[in-house]
């Protein structure tokens, strides 16, 4: 579409916009998905597939832009049907019919779909990102359409939406708590790809890369099973799942804790030398008075217990406790009874029946809190026994507690929200079908730095795994994490360097995925950056590159390519320069490393510019087989293009081509 169609067309659509059309018509249940709703934007150029649900064996007749299909509703009232491509443009009207029934849906627009998911970073609203309230006050974009998906976790996968859902023109009203990366991203790409854009936000703070793919995909990578068996059976039986998952806990216990585990704390009759009275309204363990506990982030064992007569140890029974922050398992009696990641929040566990006794129940809790306050909120009276017939027993015996300080993270429960398996892709992913996509963004890794050798095999599964869902050739545009925290004084190893590295390495393996540097517009002390509209500006030229085959602008900044041995020191030849390389804030520059084979001993090395390469010396001879770049949590990267674009972190082997 032209420049000039495109003003014409904009300007028609914002006098629509502002008309408010009528909503869209039925007169029985809706025969459409939830995702098909009045201002949505369906994915131009391919064919279109619509679904939706109607009394079983009912034959449906869909209508788009003079496009009709047929379809009929199969045993379980499911039905499907496909229409013909249709070009970028609208407003259009979609009806369904089905006999008397009627479903219309109006201000449909043709144009190009994108997913944005991740975690928070992919979640911060535009009100907290930069310059919020010019933004949001200049934020009328008729031809942006808004999606977002609602949070939800579910073991096993889910077909509709956990609430009601809607789409919404751009304006100061809707993108206020919408995606700032993802929105910043649609409006920097429309400058140049002038159709309407649709964007569909799925995204939760703090979420693992492994709660958004799906059972499927997580079981063709290595390790996965265990837990997916726990959460299939977790939504089965409860109970059960809580039993077994507490073995795998207290198996992890025995392992990593050394001689003290033999001691298994969550036994009634566990020795309890060491354990101190806790603050009879509990709280934050923070604000207990205690010295060692004032800035503690780590595990603390809680122990209380319960009193129940004969008649009361008989029947069915839930226990309840007060608000915990932020990850709790819990015993009773010695058995495992739940398990959740959701901090601030109350829980509510059932008993399985003959686990109770008359006489004194004990009931333990560890707790693992790793940012901010941690601990079981009070009031003591919080935390509960509730029988089946309604009597409520507060826990009676005064908390005790014992720290329990460990460098190791423990296990989580497979079917935690942010932190599970398949969770998100089952609440949130799995309810969008297979609508047509454009492509989909990836802001994600901050909650798996704690494993990052890992994480190139399950951004690879993800990325596997949703082109099964949406398109085999799907593009996939990944943010490498920004930097956070200080620099280092000297070389360490990195979790986030390990992320960033995966991340590179699996984006430069396949011609449909992109990267789109953050590690210069990160926040030393905010792990969310606010500068969200310089990364929609990368993002957006990603795409323009990867998506829309624009090759001749750099998809992003100089990439290294080799590092080979020279006699003037080690070489390092980088492609998708703009003019030269360049550096910011000092004579040559920062963060090169020389390592050993296996990193364990790295040196920092003075690097020398040389038209497209950087030459690194050694003031000792060079240990032998890695170079890195910016490899930290927050790391000082100076190597930039003559565009201003920088250099992302890398790793390669010496001699080595890079990968493919």
């Amino acid at each position: 579409m032209s420049r000039a169609a495109w003003r014409g067309w904009l300007l028609a659509i914002t006098l629509g916009c502002c008309a408010g059309p009528a909503p869209a018509q039925h007169t029985m249940a809706p025969l459409l998905h939830p995702l098909f709703q009045d201002h949505a934007v369906l994915q131009r150029d391919q064919p279109i597939r619509v679904w939706g649900t109607a009394a079983s064996g009912v034959s449906l007749r869909v209508e788009l832009a003079g496009r009709t299909a047929t379809a009929r509703a199969d045993d379980s009232g499911h039905w499907r049907a496909m229409l013909p491509p249709l070009a970028a443009g609208g407003p259009y009207e979609l009806a369904i019919r089905a006999g008397n029934a009627v479903q219309v849906v109006r201000d449909v627009q043709m144009g190009d779909v994108w997913l944005c998911s991740g975690q928070s970073n992919m979640e911060l609203p535009v009100w907290r990102a930069l310059d919020a309230a010019s933004e949001i006050a200049a934020a009328t974009q008729p031809m942006i359409r808004l999606f977002t998906v609602p949070k939800a976790v579910a073991v096993s996968p889910r077909q509709e939406f956990a609430g009601p859902v809607a789409w919404h023109a751009a304006s100061p009203d809707t993108v206020r708590d919408f995606s700032a990366a993802c929105f910043y991203f649609a409006r920097e790409l429309q400058k140049t790809v002038a159709v309407p854009m649709g964007l569909i936000q799925a995204a939760w703070g703090g979420s693992r890369i492994e709660a958004w793919t799906s059972a499927s995909g997580l079981r063709r990578q290595d390790g996965m099973d265990p837990a997916l068996d726990v959460l299939a059976l977790y939504a089965t039986d409860p109970v059960a799942a809580n039993a077994r998952w507490g073995r795998h806990w207290q198996q992890w216990w025995s392992t990593h804790m050394g001689a003290g585990a033999d001691e298994s704390p969550w036994q009634p009759a566990a020795d309890r030398t060491g354990w101190q009275q806790a603050p009879s309204l509990l709280g934050a363990w923070e604000h207990w008075g205690v010295p060692a506990l004032s800035r503690y982030n780590g595990m603390v064992w809680y122990r209380s217990q319960v009193t129940l007569t004969v008649a009361q140890a008989g029947q069915g029974a839930r226990l309840e406790l007060g608000a915990v922050d932020e990850t709790d398992m819990t015993w009773v009696n010695g058995v495992a009874v739940g398990s959740e990641n959701a901090p601030g929040s109350a829980r509510s566990y059932a008993l399985s029946a003959g686990l109770l006794k008359a006489g004194a129940n004990t009931v333990v809790i560890n707790v693992l809190d790793t940012y901010g306050d941690g601990g079981l909120a009070g009031p003591a009276s919080a935390h509960a026994v509730v029988l089946d017939d309604g009597t409520r027993l507060v826990l009676d015996a005064p908390w005790q507690y014992q720290p329990a300080p460990t460098a190791q993270a423990p296990p989580l429960a497979p079917w935690h929200a942010a932190t599970g398996v398949s969770t998100l892709h089952n609440g949130m992913i799995a309810p969008l079908g297979q609508p047509g996509l454009r492509g989909m963004l990836w802001y994600q890794g901050e909650s798996n730095t704690g494993d990052g050798a890992a994480y190139a095999a399950r951004l690879r599964g993800l990325r596997d795994d949703w082109r099964g869902q949406f398109g085999a050739q799907m593009p996939l545009l990944v943010v490498q994490l920004a930097g956070y925290g200080q620099p280092p004084a000297a070389p360490v190893e990195s979790g986030w360097a390990q992320v960033r590295e995966a991340q590179r390495r699996v984006v430069a393996e396949d011609p449909h995925t992109g990267l789109a540097l953050a590690i210069d517009i990160g926040d030393a002390y905010d792990i969310h950056p606010p500068n969200k509209q310089e990364l929609g500006r990368r993002l957006a030229r990603v795409a323009r590159h990867v998506v829309y085959g624009e090759r001749a602008i750099a998809p992003s900044g100089p990439t290294a390519r080799t590092a080979s041995r020279t006699p003037a020191g080690v070489r390092i030849a980088f492609d998708d320069v703009t003019g030269a390389l360049a550096t910011t804030g000092a004579n040559g520059p920062m963060g090169f490393e020389l390592c050993d084979a296996q990193a364990r001993q790295c040196t920092y090395a003075e690097a020398l510019l040389d038209g497209h390469d950087v030459v690194l010396r050694s003031p000792q001879p060079v240990p032998g087989a890695r170079v890195r770049y910016c490899w930290a949590d927050g790391p000082i990267c100076t190597l930039r293009d003559r565009s201003g674009a920088p250099a992302g972190p890398f790793e390669l082997s010496l001699d080595a081509a890079e990968i493919p």
